[in-house]
């Protein structure tokens, strides 16, 4: 519900110059042209296509013409990507512009530096959060003024003359305080996805890191698997120069063939597997699947001297997507001062103009012909209670869900903290052990079992399956 108010003014002294007469039609004609444009301007189809965007040859161009402007949000610090320069993050030119032309001997610090330029996902949510802090920006701002015109087809008429058309400019003013609080809530979720950004960062970093490793494992299991087939060809060998002597059966020598054509089954199923996991990496650095990386060297890792309960509090005070969420809560706290302020009026002050003409004789008390004008002022009602009622607590419901996901991800990433930390010393202590007693012991029973089949004493059998046990064990 809205209350007006008109304040309207003549002055019945003032006279009008010759001037002022002959420019009434003039003024009139505006007044029709803007009225035409007003009410059909908006429904005229263009006749140029309309594209939603810049198509990405256009932006190009506009890109080369136009040099860039770094977008500032208002009243909070710009804090985001890494802005460094290609040369600066150790990457060519040639390289940024077509990432296929990289060498294959890149480290795992230079492919980190690759995916963090080039990852599809990651340049998607860069593009979104500079959107919202453009967004702040504006998001403040008072709308825009309004111009409108009147003309009468059939005139009023009034004792100064026929008035003809009229012409005026609004203004709306909201309450200033909640366009304050408009803007804070813009500000928290620009923050939000910044805090997004870098989670995305960390994520992809940890996939390519997973990637890496997976490929030196597999590239160790296929040295391992290479080295057993030649042992296990030697085994044979050594099968065929005692059936030659009639000391061995040929089953001996089928059976090694037979566990020779095994390994040469697992060498092509940890082939594709290198093939498939390649091409995920490079998926993930956002380069051709087929670009392939120098033989991967990694030292022997060791345990760090970490508890479970130092990283509890280092995710708890750092982890992007607890901050993330910690500022979502701010952004809906903000939402319910929003919601609060919606029963404040909003005001509105106008200005209008009145053309007359002087189709009047003149009499001694009215200015025939004399323009008139006026000034208006409207205010908001807010007279619906229950519907603010319930803005209010839709605001409110939206915070405490807020809080609730919070603690959900706080809870989440503790149990994977914990989770991870035990797979991490559960494997130390394996490796330990395979190392120092496991391995050791295997390749001592299947030397002296070799040196036992070529005198004679055990069987064949047992030396494939000696054979067979290191492999599974390394």
């Amino acid at each position: 519900m809205k209350v007006g108010a008109v304040m309207s003014g003549m002055d019945p002294n003032s006279s009008i110059t010759g001037s002022l007469r002959q420019s009434r039609r003039y003024v009139s004609e505006f007044c029709v042209a803007l009225a035409v444009f007003l009410v059909v301007g908006c429904s005229v189809e263009r006749s140029a296509k309309v594209t939603v965007g810049p198509s990405s040859d256009a932006f190009n161009s506009w890109k080369a013409e136009k040099q860039p402007v770094e977008v500032i949000p208002v009243n909070h610090r710009q804090v985001g990507p890494d802005s460094g320069t290609l040369e600066s993050r150790g990457l060519t030119a040639a390289h940024a512009a077509n990432p296929s032309s990289a060498p294959s001997d890149e480290s795992l610090a230079q492919l980190e530096e690759i995916a963090l330029s080039h990852n599809p996902s990651l340049r998607k949510l860069t593009q979104d959060w500079n959107a919202a802090n453009t967004r702040v920006g504006y998001v403040d701002g008072l709308p825009d003024p309004k111009i409108g015109a009147n003309v009468f087809v059939s005139p009023i008429e009034t004792a100064a003359g026929s008035q003809r058309a009229n012409l005026t400019l609004s203004q709306v003013i909201p309450w200033l305080k909640r366009l304050d609080a408009k803007k804070q809530q813009a500000w928290c979720q620009a923050l939000e996805l910044q805090h997004n950004v870098h989670g995305e960062k960390l994520r992809i970093t940890a996939e390519i890191r997973q990637l890496w490793f997976r490929l030196w494992f597999i590239e160790r299991q296929i040295e391992a698997t290479v080295e057993n087939r030649q042992l296990v060809k030697d085994l044979i060998a050594v099968a065929n120069s005692r059936v030659s002597t009639g000391n061995a059966a040929q089953g001996d020598v089928l059976a090694g063939t037979l566990q020779y054509a095994r390994l040469e089954e697992q060498l092509v199923s940890l082939r594709q597997q290198h093939q498939s996991t390649l091409a995920n990496l490079n998926q993930v650095v956002g380069r051709p699947a087929e670009t392939s990386v120098h033989r991967i060297v990694i030292e022997t890792p060791e345990l760090p001297e970490w508890s479970h309960s130092q990283l509890r509090e280092l995710a708890w005070a750092h982890h992007p997507l607890i901050q993330s969420a910690r500022i979502r809560t701010q952004a809906t706290r903000w939402g319910i001062e929003m919601a609060r302020l919606e029963r404040r009026p909003e005001f509105s002050v106008s200005a209008s103009w009145f053309e007359i003409d002087s189709n009047r004789p003149q009499p001694s008390t009215v200015n025939i012909g004399q323009d008139s004008w006026s000034l208006g002022a409207t205010v908001s009602v807010p007279l619906w209670e229950q519907k603010y009622d319930a803005v209010e607590n839709e605001a409110r419901w939206k915070h405490s869900a807020a809080h609730a996901d919070t603690a959900r991800l706080k809870q989440q990433v503790d149990a994977t903290l914990l989770d991870l930390w035990q797979q991490c010393v559960a494997a130390h202590e394996t490796i330990e052990l395979y190392k120092n007693t496991i391995l050791p012991q295997a390749r001592n029973t299947l030397e002296a079992d070799q040196a036992a089949y070529s005198t004679g004493t055990v069987e064949f059998d047992r030396v494939v399956n000696d054979v067979r046990a290191l492999l599974t064990l390394e």
